[in-house]
């Protein structure tokens, strides 16, 4: 089975549900091994309140034992780069519109890098990166 990382939307819902995020998710990865990236790990310390924290140290403390966090590389932020200039001219957006769309790309352009697969429930910003770059990537309802 091909390796997926999960979105920051994906482990947002999860929190939410005050469920405990880890063992929600491991019945979204039908299986495949689980990666998590360096920018959903960002996001989730910048909302973290209080007691979102401690659950966001766990997946960090985790997936670094398991040797399995995804950083973007210079190519990565190259690539970025170019496919959001691709972005603003096909679809007309301003620097606050490419700016929302840099974690979703740095975590596509990344993932496609190592053909890890980015499960979201970002249905629309993950399908207009994909027009421009290839990487796999599948919705799921939260």
């Amino acid at each position: 089975m091909q390796p997926a990382l999960l979105d920051t939307s994906i482990y947002i819902a999860a929190l939410r549900r005050g469920s405990d995020a880890v063992t929600a998710l491991q019945r979204l990865d039908s299986g495949a091994v689980l990666w998590l990236s360096a920018v959903v790990l960002e996001e989730l310390y910048a909302g973290a309140g209080e007691r979102g924290r401690n659950v966001v140290e766990r997946l960090e403390r985790d997936f670094d034992r398991a040797k399995r966090i995804l950083v973007p590389n210079l190519n990565d932020w190259a690539q970025v780069g170019r496919v959001l200039s691709q972005l603003a001219a096909k679809y007309d957006y301003d620097q606050i519109g490419q700016g929302r769309l840099t974690n979703d790309a740095l975590m596509a352009m990344s993932a496609g890098r190592l053909g890890i697969r980015v499960i979201t429930a970002n249905e629309r910003d993950f399908r207009r990166l994909a027009e421009f770059r290839s990487f796999q990537w599948e919705v799921t309802a939260v």
